[in-house]
């Protein structure tokens, strides 16, 4: 990201919306919103995958194991306002399990990228299906989005879930009925 060039456009949507770009308070705004995007959006340049892989061991444990809670930040790609909420994901391993901490880094590096919440939700299944090939993946995002609440239908207090579900989640229903109870 040229952080020059994003923050010379930040100067230019300060005048559009009838601001002074060189009024004190925000001398350095365009510099420190370059900064923001940077980091907020840095989920572009990982590969989520990869993190994956770093941490795999073999293990021949057969149950669910179960994430929840992860606290997730991301930015509506239709308004670039902020959704924010937690991100419950489990797997049933298949001969690999994977270091505990490398599954909120993926929701992290999905949730660092202009999103929607449902394409969100698939982007993590899949990511752990594909690399670490478990018998299933549970995915549950519930969040609140500022484009919902700030603006549009102005709904301070409404909240959206997702679901993803793969193998064993997908056609076992007793499964997916353990992963949802342990997350409620």
């Amino acid at each position: 990201m040229q952080k020059k060039k994003l923050a010379d456009s930040i100067k230019i949507v300060l005048k559009e919306i009838g601001e002074d770009p060189n009024r004190e308070g925000l001398l350095k705004t365009p510099e420190r919103v370059a900064k923001s995007m940077d980091y907020l959006t840095n989920g572009y340049g990982i590969n989520p995958s990869e993190i994956l892989k770093k941490a795999m061991f073999k293990e021949q444990y057969n149950q669910m194991v179960l994430v929840k809670d992860i606290e997730m930040y991301s930015m509506c790609e239709h308004h670039m306002l902020p959704f924010f909420g937690k991100a419950h994901v489990a797997y049933i391993p298949n001969g690999h399990i994977v270091g505990l901490s490398k599954i909120p880094r993926v929701v992290d590096v999905f949730s660092r990228r202009l999103q929607v919440q449902e394409r969100l939700t698939d982007q993590i299944k899949d990511c752990i299906q594909e690399t670490l090939n478990p018998k299933g993946v549970a995915v549950v995002i519930e969040a609140q989005h500022l484009c919902m609440q700030m603006r549009g239908v102005q709904k301070q207090h409404s909240s959206t879930t997702s679901s993803a579900f793969s193998g064993l989640f997908l056609r076992d229903e007793k499964t997916r009925a353990e992963f949802m109870n342990l997350i409620t």
